[in-house]
């Protein structure tokens, strides 16, 4: 948690951006894994923090624009909670702590929202629980309750949010450097005869020895070329490309998120170190796009065009490298984006919906490939964002593609054929907007070949 005077700064600048209105913040609650004594870990949502900081369940807060008060709601715990968890706080000694003087219970909360129904606003919701109140409160169905989120809100918050304080890098950063150390211990222990759980453990390990959490499930597979696989049963052998995907989270909720990949072997094959770095040049290149007033699309069709030259100099694709790109063709290859926000959310805001935060209002393509970029709009100095072009080689994608006889012109189906079990290559890193241009954020972690490979021979001299 920052001082009060952050946090009544941060509420002082939306209160004059959004000028009336009553704003509904929930903060999240516990929720149970199978019974209502045995939850999931706990995590606050990221805009009540940003606000408010405290990292409690069982609360909510508003901010009555008009009025200019600042309220925090919550039940205080009874002696039978103390006696499982130890003494607590009140919520008047919470709210002190944020810099807000005006309290109340639930049952309150409850009472001014429903006499002010036609006043509240609130941002989209994106736990059960959270519907289920509007529902209580402001009689509005779990059905509707996205699409009568206030836009005014949304983009208020997303503005202010978007741009981070140099307080929020520090802690950025905090989250980053011991990211760092998760890939690195991963590449030093993982050898040939493991499981993927247990390399998976290991980077685990050090997010939780750092004070903090990880903050997105893990991605630790030999199977990369599925974007998001969370599966960690497979043994690691001699020959295997082994992806991580993985970021850590602060005690004060902000997030890094880094991925690598290395040879389960000491070296990678000749055919490895060619995708490797084609891959590895887009991201390079990608980074050297970030710069104030460059529209993030351009640095995503910047890693595209890399990634279709390179892959036509090894016979995968041919014609004109901007035809192809335009068509999509690329995408067979690399049908995701490059990157997105990070910041309190590991996808910055991405509950408010990817069209208000990531393109500004804009309307997003319906292209496959380019539909999942998630950000789309100007880089301003103090964005943080992620750049992870990859190359993957799946399977599934490709018999479709080939099947329908999809884009010809710019593939060459059967040099991909020899490929088909690759698997998949990505490298990830943190970078910051800055006045000039941009900074990787963290420590530098492996990530040339000639690097990659120091760090592989370390896992089998101990």
């Amino acid at each position: 948690m920052f001082t009060k005077e952050t946090y009544i700064k941060r509420r002082e600048h939306l209160r004059e951006t959004m000028q009336s209105g009553l704003l509904l913040f929930q903060g999240n609650d516990e929720s149970p894994m199978n019974y209502a004594d045995n939850t999931y870990h706990f995590h606050q949502d990221s805009t009540f923090l940003y606000y408010f900081g405290i990292n409690k369940p069982g609360l909510h807060a508003v901010m009555d624009i008009d009025a200019g008060v600042d309220y925090i709601f919550g039940d205080d715990l009874t002696i039978d909670h103390i006696v499982w968890m130890g003494h607590q706080p009140t919520i008047n000694e919470l709210a002190a702590g944020t810099g807000i003087t005006k309290t109340g219970n639930l049952q309150q909360l409850s009472v001014m929202l429903i006499n002010n129904k036609t006043r509240v606003q609130y941002l989209p919701p994106y736990r059960a629980d959270h519907k289920i109140n509007l529902l209580q409160w402001l009689g509005i169905s779990p059905g509707e309750a996205a699409q009568n989120a206030s836009i005014q809100m949304i983009r208020a918050i997303g503005e202010q949010r978007i741009i981070k304080s140099k307080e929020e890098i520090i802690e950025i950063e905090k989250a980053v450097n011991t990211t760092v150390e998760m890939h690195q211990a991963a590449m030093r222990f993982a050898r040939p005869g493991m499981t993927e759980a247990q390399v998976m453990a290991k980077v685990y390990e050090k997010a939780h020895a750092a004070g903090g959490n990880i903050s997105f499930p893990i991605i630790a597979t030999i199977n990369g070329q599925t974007l998001h696989n969370h599966y960690h049963g497979n043994t690691i052998k001699e020959g295997d490309l082994f992806l991580l995907d993985a970021g850590a989270e602060t005690a004060t909720g902000y997030a890094g998120d880094m991925s690598s990949t290395f040879p389960v072997s000491r070296t990678f094959s000749s055919a490895q170190k060619e995708i490797y770095q084609l891959t590895l040049d887009a991201h390079n290149a990608a980074i050297d796009a970030c710069l104030p007033g460059t529209n993030y699309r351009d640095v995503h069709l910047k890693a595209a065009r890399v990634i279709t030259d390179g892959m036509k100099a090894m016979g995968f694709m041919k014609g004109n490298t901007d035809d192809a790109v335009e068509a999509g063709a690329h995408a067979l290859f690399f049908p995701c984006g490059t990157g997105h926000l990070m910041g309190l959310d590991v996808h910055d805001m991405e509950n408010f919906g990817e069209q208000w935060v990531g393109y500004a209002g804009n309307p997003k393509s319906t292209q496959f490939g380019l539909k999942s970029l998630r950000l789309a709009r100007p880089l301003q100095k103090g964005y943080v964002i992620t750049i992870e072009p990859g190359i993957y080689f799946i399977p599934q994608l490709i018999d479709l593609w080939k099947k329908d006889g999809k884009l010809t012109d710019f593939i060459n189906y059967n040099k991909v054929e020899e490929y088909r079990d690759f698997g998949g290559i990505r490298n990830e890193e943190d970078v910051l907007i800055t006045e000039t241009g941009n900074r990787i954020l963290g420590k530098p972690l492996a990530k040339s070949i000639e690097d990659v490979e120091k760090e592989r021979i370390l896992a089998f001299e101990v």
